[in-house]
């Protein structure tokens, strides 16, 4: 029967060293300047914890202080550069302003969002950020009922702050181009299609009025079954368009760089590669501007969104504000 290894202890630390076992632990946990310890012993401790692997029992620290600084986020998806930069950012800044952030990953279902949520919680995190979130009232009405602050990013919800992206804006912006480079490169004038995302997402609404708006305003019609919204992934996307084989020009407004994926996959598989097709896409991939026949797309600025959701952490007042932030506009081509 294999010996088992006794931990190392802070009391063990503490006679090696010759110091006292509060010392030690202030050490560890980062208060020994408070506490007036000298640098010296506070290198000989740490070093010391180093070379027997001591680690700090993190659950049982967080519940002898007052604050734990952690701040978590939901995210539905990690292999899409948007979120995937958002996560990135998210943990940058919040350690620039001496929070602990923890990112977890809910794959776009709403019981891993919520015991996600709760997981988080537990752990006493002080504020939860909900980004893309199918149900956020229901995480958020949870922790108002545990005492944490909650935060919408991306999708908003009614029961709390949320920031995201001025979605109806960028896509009016985006139609408006994606339909002054048909006319100019291949002398059509619409109608365009709508590919990607769901009719029930706040987001793809939004951008499904712009869409219309911008071709409303120059007297555009667009027949209901141009409307191609039927989720997100590239393999919908493609079997959405399977049965269009376009004999001439034309113009996609395409709502995701996942649906972006479907889309390239149908175009690829055109008589002519899609020589006659104009797309642009809300969503940004520096590989896009290589794309055949993308004239632009919209950066959502993350940077701005993630600012602007610090501003809100560690504020009492209860709030549903819902800030509306500018994307940019990336164009290709002449």
């Amino acid at each position: 029967m294999k010996k088992e290894t006794k931990r190392t202890t802070i009391y063990d630390l503490a006679t090696r060293i010759g110091a006292s076992p509060s010392s030690v632990s202030s050490v560890l946990n980062g208060t020994w300047k408070k506490r007036r310890i000298s640098a010296k012993l506070a290198e000989r401790v740490l070093q010391l914890a180093k070379e027997e692997g001591y680690a700090v029992n993190a659950q049982a620290s967080l519940l002898r202080r007052e604050r734990s600084n952690i701040v978590g986020m939901i995210v539905p998806k990690y292999d899409n550069r948007y979120f995937g930069d958002i996560a990135e950012k998210f943990e940058s800044m919040a350690r620039l302003r001496g929070l602990i952030p923890v990112v977890t990953c809910t794959q776009r279902s709403p019981d891993l969002e919520f015991d996600a949520a709760r997981e988080l919680v537990s752990y006493q995190a002080e504020c939860l950020i909900s980004t893309g979130a199918t149900d956020p009232d229901r995480i958020s009405d949870f922790c108002h009922a545990a005492g944490v602050q909650s935060i919408n990013m991306d999708l908003p919800g009614s029961k709390t702050a949320s920031v995201i992206s001025d979605n109806y804006a960028g896509a009016f912006e985006l139609t408006q181009l994606i339909l002054d480079r048909c006319e100019r490169e291949l002398g059509w004038v619409g109608p365009l299609r709508f590919v990607g995302g769901r009719l029930t997402d706040h987001n793809t609404a939004a951008r499904l009025q712009g869409f219309l708006a911008a071709q409303r305003e120059r007297g555009i019609a667009v027949p209901d079954d141009y409307v191609m919204a039927e989720g997100y992934s590239a393999k919908k996307a493609e079997q959405l368009l399977a049965n269009f084989q376009p004999t001439g020009a034309t113009g996609l407004f395409v709502n995701s760089t996942i649906s972006l994926e479907g889309v390239v996959s149908w175009q690829s598989g055109l008589p002519d590669g899609g020589a006659m097709i104009r797309y642009g896409c809300f969503d940004w991939d520096p590989f896009g501007s290589f794309l055949p026949g993308n004239v632009g797309m919209v950066e959502q600025d993350v940077e701005t969104m993630l600012a602007n959701v610090f501003n809100l952490v560690g504020k009492t007042e209860s709030t549903t504000e819902l800030i509306k932030v500018p994307c940019k506009l990336r164009v290709f081509g002449p």
